[in-house]
């Protein structure tokens, strides 16, 4: 007869099996679910944090998944809910404040902490998966991730889900738990929204195809020699700059070099850049020397890289990505 102290140890078993067959189900889902709660909340420590209630959400309610869905549309549902429940106000850059600065030689404001919800960038690394489309990577570049967060949240998640992960119209309804008609429906509104912000179609390189490298190698060489004229030849000259968590940003190649002269680029050595990859454009962890001498965190280039230059530079003062992206806080002086 099995005693009590049996029992419970085949309980725990049937709770072990359960969790192994869980995360055996699960898991390979957990980049692209970080990447559609990228692209939903604009954030990648927001994502962190969604992805992780996502998993919470599903381990509770795995007992009850009976299988009339895949588990990659069930796990969509809940992380998709999740955002939609904790979005709040839309991320910006700076240039979703204003137009550009007209007077490069005036000193840029900041914003006062917390007071403008910032737009961050995602590492690659985060949600590179090797059999991904390249539609999928594409649909993580930050032109379009900006162009996503002038979208009302609901209809941002019909589009993602009907035109970046390809659910079909029904299933996009059930996720949603809404009607097809209104899926239809708001994802016409969410391609007239964004035809009207008009956000043109970017000629982008991707962060291996060699010109890219080339351009992002003189971007970190101009900044760590202090060389205006090297920054000249990588930049085009529609160029347009801008660096969170300042409100003023810069277009044309002209003014943005008169800003980074003046404001930015200092002595030879201030500077140190290591090359990485983000939003699927090429990138560079920054750091400044401080007045000790060390190399300290700074934030995250991004570039968006073209064959004929470098047409948008974003720079993501925050020192916690460096750390986001794998790199340390501080170098060697």
């Amino acid at each position: 007869m099995s005693t009590g102290r049996d029992e419970e140890r085949h309980m725990a078993d049937g709770r072990s099996a359960d969790r192994d067959r869980f995360a055996a189900e699960t898991e390979g889902l957990r980049r692209e679910l970080l990447a559609h709660c990228y692209r939903m909340a604009g954030s990648v420590h927001d994502a962190e944090d969604l992805v992780q209630e996502t998993y919470l959400r599903a381990w509770r309610g795995y007992a009850g998944f009976e299988g009339r869905s895949s588990i990659r549309s069930w796990l969509y549902a809940i992380a998709t809910n999740v955002c939609l429940t904790a979005l709040s106000a839309r991320r910006v850059l700076p240039s979703g404040l204003s137009g550009p600065e007209g007077s490069p030689g005036v000193p840029p404001s900041q914003a006062a902490p917390g007071e403008v919800p910032w737009l961050e960038p995602v590492p690659d690394h985060w949600v590179a998966d090797p059999a991904a489309v390249v539609v999928a990577r594409e649909s993580l570049r930050l032109a379009l991730i900006v162009s996503l967060q002038h979208l009302p949240a609901r209809q941002r998640a019909i589009l993602i889900l009907r035109e970046v992960l390809a659910f079909t119209a029904p299933e996009t309804a059930r996720i949603l738990g809404t009607t097809t008609a209104a899926v239809k429906s708001g994802l016409q509104r969410a391609r007239a929204r964004l035809d009207d912000l008009g956000t043109p179609p970017e000629d982008s390189l991707e962060p291996a195809d060699e010109r890219a490298r080339a351009l992002l190698e003189g971007y970190i060489a101009a900044f760590e020699r202090s060389d205006a004229g090297l920054l000249e030849r990588v930049l085009r000259t529609d160029a347009t700059l801008e660096a969170t968590p300042f409100r003023q940003w810069y277009s044309g190649r002209a003014d943005c070099l008169r800003a980074l002269d003046t404001f930015v680029l200092g002595k030879p050595g201030d500077w140190r850049m290591t090359a990485t990859s983000a939003n699927d454009q090429p990138a560079a962890a920054v750091y400044h020397r401080a007045a000790g001498g060390a190399l300290r965190a700074h934030g995250i280039v991004v570039l968006t890289a073209t064959p004929t230059g470098v047409s948008r530079v974003v720079e993501f003062h925050d020192p916690a990505l460096v750390s986001t992206f794998g790199f340390p806080d501080r170098l060697p002086a």
